[in-house]
């Protein structure tokens, strides 16, 4: 009996640390394909606006493709509802293959539009078409990976398995640049605006089919079957349930803390290399070399901070995070103004503050609620918190700097925003020891 232990021991441990990587690797490849899509368009957003929008001056033509941009922000509560009460009642994986699904198939659908040279103003509805179903499913797929991982993590992980998901979503955007930086070196300036600039959003299928079959490969948590067994005494639905006096609170709180991420991330994978182009005036190339390393900056401080958090707490890596970028944003684009060199520092300052920042808030919001309306709590608020503050981040920053005159001007807004979730942050409960039920 001893020789059969020995033997099947080391099988089982084997199986589950398969079976582990296999859950972060399904968390991971979801945010990937979520931020690689809205990185290519917030990278491509100089050629979108010459495109779809060339009747009208550069700044209002950039201000336009921005506002497409964020209008797929606003698409993301209904999403996150629709599939955040879809995860709660049918499982985590059935809303992250249609989450994904949907966010694949639109970007390579942006690739395929004609531009409003072939069918005028058609080009700009179906590009706000294709950003509302992308935002739609993001709303869903930005909290069932992160609350897929966390309830399969173990309890003395859960901030780094979280991280390491989220982390997950800066990786892409190095990818979406290098791939960007490779065709416009491969081609002259013409043919990469006539057809070049398609071939980003067109990779998305290719990404998707592979997330989609490493999902798959994985199972529910035993949290979330627990959970379901309770259901049968429950006769409210998830949304019902969402909006009790304590998880109304819950969601207020989350609403607040998320406010932070959803800015200072924006800024980095949406607005800066748009900024760098037009108010810096480095090249593309430098723009998105410089990005590159701010991004990869922050992918590989994430973990650390969510490693952090599982020693000293949730919540003081969310006072100090927010303390941090608050005073680094309007050195940091004061810093930017100084060219390439400038350029990356303060990319790596915002990228430091906001991995401190976010190895707190997380995976807070997904502990704070109960499993039974984890998605859909959390996907209301976060979803309603990164429409108001992330989609409009970049059209936010554009608009300061045109109207004050002043290249710093969109560092006063993070600091604001900081501010105010700093004081947000001194009300909210630590969830880091909190029993996943």
């Amino acid at each position: 009996m001893s020789g059969i232990a020995s033997v099947t021991a080391p099988d089982a441990v084997s199986s589950k640390q398969t079976a582990a990587r296999r859950v972060l690797a399904a968390g991971a490849v979801g945010q990937f394909v979520e931020f690689y899509d809205f990185a290519i368009y917030g990278f491509s957003v100089v050629v979108i606006a010459k495109l779809f929008f060339p009747n009208t001056d550069p700044v209002a033509g950039i201000l336009a493709a921005f506002a497409v941009y964020g209008v797929a922000f606003v698409s993301r509560p209904l999403g996150g509802l629709f599939f955040g009460a879809l995860g709660d009642r049918l499982g985590r994986r059935t809303s992250l293959y249609f989450t994904l699904l949907g966010i694949g198939g639109a970007t390579a659908l942006i690739g395929l539009l004609p531009t409003y040279e072939r069918i005028g103003v058609l080009a700009p509805l179906l590009l706000l078409v294709c950003r509302l179903v992308q935002g739609f499913s993001a709303g869903g797929e930005a909290i069932a990976a992160p609350a897929f991982v966390l309830e399969h993590a173990p309890e003395n992980r859960r901030g780094l398995w979280v991280a390491i998901t989220i982390a997950g979503s800066a990786v892409p955007s190095i990818v979406a640049g290098v791939l960007i930086l490779a065709i416009t070196n491969s081609m002259d300036a013409s043919t990469y605006e006539a057809w070049g600039w398609r071939i980003p959003f067109l990779v998305s299928l290719i990404l998707s089919a592979i997330g989609i079959y490493i999902r798959r490969q994985t199972e529910e948590s035993e949290v979330f079957l627990e959970a379901s067994e309770r259901k049968d005494d429950q006769s409210d639905s998830a949304i019902v349930r969402s909006f009790t006096p304590q998880n109304r609170k819950r969601m207020a709180q989350v609403f607040f803390i998320v406010a932070l991420n959803a800015v200072s991330f924006y800024f980095l994978v949406g607005y800066f290399v748009t900024y760098m182009q037009t108010v810096v005036k480095l090249t593309q190339q430098q723009a998105l070399f410089s990005n590159a390393i701010g991004l990869a900056t922050l992918s590989i401080l994430l973990p650390v901070g969510g490693m952090i958090s599982d020693k000293v707490g949730r919540k003081p890596m969310l006072l100090i995070g927010s303390v941090a970028i608050a005073l680094l944003s309007v050195p940091m684009f004061s810093l930017m103004n100084l060219g390439l060199t400038g350029a990356v520092l303060a990319q790596i300052g915002l990228a430091a503050g906001l991995a401190i920042y976010g190895g707190g808030s997380y995976p807070f919001f997904v502990e704070l609620f109960p499993t039974g309306v984890r998605l859909t709590g959390a996907a209301i608020a976060y979803n309603l918190s990164y429409a108001l503050f992330g989609g409009t981040g970049p059209f936010v920053g554009t608009y300061l700097v045109k109207a004050l005159g002043s290249p710093a001007a969109p560092g006063w807004y993070l600091t604001g925003i900081a501010a105010i979730v700093f004081v947000a942050a001194l009300t909210v409960p630590e969830t880091r020891q909190r029993k996943l039920v």
